[in-house]
C-alpha cells in the first residue's frame, strides 16, 4: 500500500498483556443473549422500513477467555452499528460482568442491515430536538446491553478448560465482490452495492477481495467448545422490507452451530468496500444461495483445521489506543443547523447527530482501541469502523509466517475507513459516510505493524 505522511500524532502502543500476572490454566466460557427488538422498532438507524416480522432472531454472542491476566471478552451482536457512547456502555457492562477491565473487551457487530443501529451519544442529541426513539428504541438498546451482560455473568460460572486451538482457512466462492469499480480516469465508474441487476456491474470482475474465511476453534480434548470465523464482506442479501434477520452470515453461522455442537461466532472482516453485488440480484433465492456458499466456506475452514496444544502462557492481549483523522463532509456549525432544522428529513437529522457527536469526540482527543489477541502462532486483530479490505490483505502480508485473522466493525463512530487512494477516487464510501480522511492509512499501517511485530 502507498505510504502517506500524517500530522496526527500516533500514540504509543500500550501493551496490556499482564505478562507479570500469575499463570492460570487456560479456559473459556461461552455466552449468548437474544437481542431482538420489538416489532415496530426502527432498523438501520431509521433509514429503512421499521421491523415488521422476525425472520430469525438476533443475538449477541461471544466468549470469555481466562488465562495469563484478567479475562478477555470477545463479543459480536447482530446489529448494523454500535458506536460512540453505546459502544462504551457495552464494553463497560461486559467488563463488569466478566470481572475484567474495559481495555480487555472487544465489541463488534455483524453489520446486517435489517437490525437496529445504536449510538447513545447521537440519541442524546436527537432527544434535544424532540426526535426521541427515531433512530432506535432506547428501551430495546438498554435491554440488549443488560441481557448480554447477564448472559456473561452466568457464563463465567461455567468455565471449560482449553487444551488445544485449531486454525483453519476455507474459500468462500461466488460471494464477495468489490463495490468500487474504477474507470479509466481513475475515478469511480460504477458503485456495485449489495445487490444489482445491472448487467455491466455483474459482468465486471470481482475486483480486490479476500476470498479466505479464517476460523479459530477452542477445543477441550476432542470436544469443540467455540469457533470464531472471520470473513470480509457486507453480509446482506436484501434488506429494508421489515424482516429482522442476521442475514447470510448469521444464518450460516447458526447452521454450523447446530451441525458441530460448538458455539459459532462470526466476525465481519474488513468488508467496508466488499459486498455480494456481483452474485446477488436481491431475491430470496439469492439469499438462500449466498447462505449456502457461506456455510460451505465455514465448513471448509473447519475441516482444514490444524490443532495444536495451548496453555495460558500462549495467550497475550495487546491494545493500541488510536485516534483517527477527521474528514467529515460538514463542520460542527453546519451539522448543528441540519440537526435542528424541523424541515429536514429525519434520516438526514439522524446522520447529522451521528456526525456531530463523533466530531466532538474527535476534537476532545478520543482514542479507539485497536486490539490483537495472540494465541499460540495465531494473531486475531480487532478494528473499528467499516474498514476497507486492503487493510486486511496488508495485515496478512505483513506476517505470512503465521495465521492472521481480522475483525472490523468494532466502534462504528468513524464510519467507512478507506485507503488513501480511495479518497482520491471518490465514491459513496469515502464521501458522505466516512468520518476519516486519507491520512488514516498511514495511522493504521503503523498500528498494524506494531500489533503484529512486523516492524
Amino acid at each position: 500500500m502507498k505510504r502517506f505522511s500524517f500530522v496526527l500524532a500516533l500514540g504509543f502502543v500500550l501493551l496490556l498483556s499482564d505478562k507479570a500476572a500469575a499463570d492460570e490454566s487456560l479456559s473459556v466460557s461461552i455466552f449468548k443473549a437474544d437481542v431482538t427488538p420489538p416489532i415496530g422498532s426502527p432498523l438501520c438507524f431509521g433509514a429503512i422500513k421499521p421491523a415488521a416480522t422476525v425472520e430469525e432472531r438476533l443475538t449477541a454472542r461471544g466468549i470469555v477467555l481466562f488465562g495469563n491476566g484478567k479475562p478477555i471478552v470477545l463479543c459480536v451482536a447482530d446489529f448494523v452499528v454500535i458506536a460512540n457512547a453505546s459502544h462504551d456502555r457495552w464494553k463497560e457492562a461486559l467488563a463488569k460482568a466478566a470481572g475484567t477491565t474495559v481495555d480487555r473487551v472487544s465489541m463488534h457487530v455483524v453489520h446486517n442491515h435489517d437490525s437496529p443501529g445504536y449510538d447513545a451519544s447521537a440519541m442524546a442529541e436527537l432527544d434535544k430536538v424532540k426526535l426521541a426513539d427515531v433512530m432506535n428504541r432506547r428501551a430495546a438498546h438498554d435491554k440488549a446491553i443488560s441481557d448480554t451482560a447477564a448472559a456473561v455473568l452466568e457464563a463465567v460460572k461455567r468455565k471449560t478448560p482449553v487444551t488445544h486451538v485449531g486454525f483453519g482457512n476455507g474459500t468462500v466462492n461466488n460471494f464477495a465482490s468489490n463495490r468500487r469499480i474504477i474507470g479509466e480516469n481513475g475515478k469511480i465508474k460504477i458503485g456495485r452495492m449489495s445487490s444489482t441487476r445491472n448487467p455491466k456491474a455483474i459482468a465486471a470482475p470481482e475486483g480486490v477481495i479476500d476470498p479466505e474465511l479464517n476460523l479459530v476453534t477452542f477445543w477441550n480434548g476432542n470436544t469443540a467448545i467455540a469457533s470464531l470465523s472471520f470473513y470480509a464482506s457486507h453480509p446482506q442479501s436484501y434488506y429494508g422490507r421489515g424482516g429482522m434477520t442476521p442475514d447470510t452470515v448469521g444464518l450460516a453461522r447458526n447452521r454450523r452451530s447446530q451441525d458441530t455442537g460448538a458455539m459459532h461466532i462470526h466476525f465481519d472482516g474488513a468488508g467496508g468496500n466488499i459486498a455480494a453485488g456481483k452474485y446477488n440480484d436481491g431475491s430470496p433465492e439469492a439469499r438462500a444461495a449466498l447462505t449456502d456458499r457461506m456455510e460451505e466456506g465455514m465448513k471448509a475452514a473447519w475441516d482444514a483445521q490444524n490443532k495444536s496444544a495451548v496453555t495460558s502462557k500462549d495467550i497475550e492481549w495487546i491494545a493500541a489506543p488510536t485516534q483517527l483523522p477527521w474528514n467529515g463532509p460538514n463542520d460542527e456549525e453546519q451539522l448543528a443547523i441540519i440537526l435542528k432544522n424541523p424541515e429536514a428529513k429525519a434520516k438526514d437529522r439522524v446522520r447529522a447527530a451521528r456526525d456531530l457527536v463523533y466530531y466532538r469526540l474527535w476534537k476532545e482527543g478520543r482514542k479507539i482501541n485497536i486490539n490483537c489477541l495472540r494465541i499460540g502462532e495465531g494473531r486475531l486483530l480487532f478494528f473499528p469502523g467499516e474498514l476497507f479490505v486492503e487493510y486486511q490483505i496488508a495485515a496478512k502480508a505483513m506476517r505470512p509466517d503465521q495465521f492472521t485473522a481480522l475483525a472490523a466493525y468494532g466502534d462504528g463512530g468513524p464510519g467507512y475507513i478507506g485507503t488513501a487512494i480511495a479518497y482520491e477516487q471518490g465514491g459513496y464510501e469515502v464521501s458522505r459516510v466516512s468520518r476519516t480522511g486519507p491520512g488514516v492509512e498511514a495511522v493504521l499501517t503503523a498500528v498494524t505493524k506494531k500489533l503484529l511485530d512486523a516492524d
